[in-house]
C-alpha cells in the first residue's frame, strides 16, 4: 500500500498550514490509546497548576505570619510592611498559575471539540500546548475572585497590623 503526501489545508488552532502529512493515518477516536493518554496528560497538568496555586496561598500565609511575628517581637511596626513583599510576589505567581490552568483547560476543550467533530489530527495528539497564554491572560487573572478575595485581605491585614495592632 502506497501512501501519498499532501498539503494540509485544515485550519486548526496552532496547526502549521502547508505541512506535509501522510494521506492514510490511523483513525483517532475516544478509544485510541494515544487520545486517552493525551487527555490524561493534560488533566494532570491542569491538576498541577491548581495545586501550585494552592501552594502559593499556603506559602503566602506562612511567610506573612512569620514576618508579623518577628515584627511583634522586635517592636518595629514599620517593618510589618515587609510582609507585603511576599504577598505581592505570591499574588503574581498565583495569577500566572491560574492563567496557565485556564490556558490548558482551553487547550483541553479545543482538543475534545476536535475529537468529537472528527477533526483530530496526529499532531494534535502528540503535543501539549496551552491555548491563549500570555501577559494579557495573567493580567486578566488578577481580577479573578480566587486571587483578590485571598490576597487583598492578606494585604489589608498587614496594613492593619502595621497601623493598629503592633505597638
Amino acid at each position: 500500500m502506497e501512501m501519498e503526501a499532501h498539503q494540509c489545508q485544515v485550519g486548526c488552532p496552532g496547526e502549521l498550514t502547508g505541512l506535509n502529512i501522510m494521506a492514510e493515518q490511523p483513525q483517532l477516536d475516544h478509544e485510541s490509546t494515544a487520545v486517552q493518554k493525551h487527555v490524561e496528560i493534560v488533566q494532570g497538568v491542569i491538576a498541577r497548576m491548581a495545586d501550585n496555586s494552592r501552594s502559593c496561598k499556603v506559602w503566602c500565609v506562612t511567610l506573612v505570619a512569620a514576618v508579623l511575628v518577628l515584627v511583634a517581637r522586635t517592636g518595629e511596626p514599620q517593618h510589618a510592611l515587609i510582609a507585603l513583599v511576599p504577598t505581592l510576589m505570591f499574588l503574581g505567581l498565583d495569577a500566572y498559575y491560574l492563567a496557565l490552568e485556564r490556558a490548558f483547560r482551553n487547550s483541553y476543550n479545543d482538543f475534545v471539540c476536535r475529537l468529537h467533530g472528527g477533526e483530530l489530527a496526529q499532531q494534535d495528539v502528540y503535543g501539549v500546548k496551552p491555548t491563549g497564554m500570555g501577559p494579557v491572560a495573567v493580567a486578566w487573572c488578577l481580577g479573578s475572585p480566587s486571587i483578590w478575595l485571598f490576597y487583598f485581605p492578606v494585604a489589608a491585614m498587614v496594613v492593619l497590623a502595621w497601623m493598629l495592632v503592633i505597638p
